[in-house]
């Protein structure tokens, strides 16, 4: 057995990138240790969805408990910091924000929990977060700094596979003539397929990853695009989770992050 940590920015983050990869490890008997940066205090709920005094970033902790104990996780750990919002809005710069912290500080806070988990695998983000969000740039800069620090010898980048996107979205577009993004939308989302070196088929898995975002309710309603999918679209979105590991390549080498 040997130990997983997958390191996200907000609560929800972990079910939709790296929740088939947390119940495999599950499943194969590896013990999966969830760190958060961010309790997502900038996330959107409607009027009425709260309780009465019941503050945004104490439900999405509860959902993240609750996403955690369908995909696996034996351990929850969240390590402090503001949600940032998103580029260019004011709350980039609020103190206590992730995007804020200097990063050696945030490193040795998550180089604490790989030591004391000996983990053998981290999982963060790709050097532009996926898709640009400042706290998931800051999420690949203190987890690559924090496997430094820790020694821990598997840091896989999550990523999107950017042709596998805009293939999907173009299909979508052909069979329903909807509105839909054009593969010119999607240029920055993700990387270049060249560049991935880790591709896990989580397809077995996509009923615990779906009942995971169901969780976050607050963040994922039924009409949103992650749920309102036909199991076939959901399937080809979400079936496959994509990484990069440095040293990896060229092309895809491993179909496991345990090897």
């Amino acid at each position: 057995m040997a130990t997983l940590v997958t390191f996200h920015a907000h609560p929800d983050d972990e079910c939709i990138t790296c929740g088939g990869v947390m119940r495999k490890a599950h499943e194969d008997g590896h013990r999966v240790v969830l760190v958060v940066a961010t309790r997502g205090e900038h996330g959107e709920v409607p009027d009425g969805f709260l309780g009465d005094g019941e503050e945004l970033w104490q439900r999405r902790v509860a959902e993240t408990q609750a996403a955690a104990d369908i995909l696996g996780a034996q351990r929850v750990e969240f390590l402090g910091y503001r949600d940032s919002g998103m580029m260019g809005t004011p709350a980039n710069d609020t103190p206590g924000s992730f995007w804020t912290a200097p990063v050696e500080e945030a490193a040795e806070k998550l180089a604490a929990i790989l030591r004391e988990e000996n983990a053998e695998v981290l999982t963060c983000y790709d050097d532009f977060g996926n898709y640009g969000h400042p706290d998931h740039i800051q999420v690949h800069r203190v987890g690559m700094r924090a496997a430094e620090l820790a020694g821990t010898p598997r840091v896989y980048q999550a990523t999107t596979s950017r042709e596998h996107f805009q293939r999907g979205v173009a299909a979508l577009a052909a069979q329903t003539g909807g509105d839909v993004p054009s593969p010119e939308d999607l240029s920055e989302m993700g990387k270049p397929e060249a560049e991935i070196t880790a591709a896990v088929d989580v397809t077995a898995y996509l009923p615990y990853k779906r009942k995971a975002m169901r969780a976050h309710a607050s963040q994922i309603s039924e009409e949103s695009f992650f749920l309102s999918l036909p199991d076939e679209a959901f399937a080809y979105a979400f079936g496959t989770e994509w990484f990069i590991r440095p040293g990896q390549g060229p092309g895809i080498t491993e179909t496991d992050l345990f090897g």
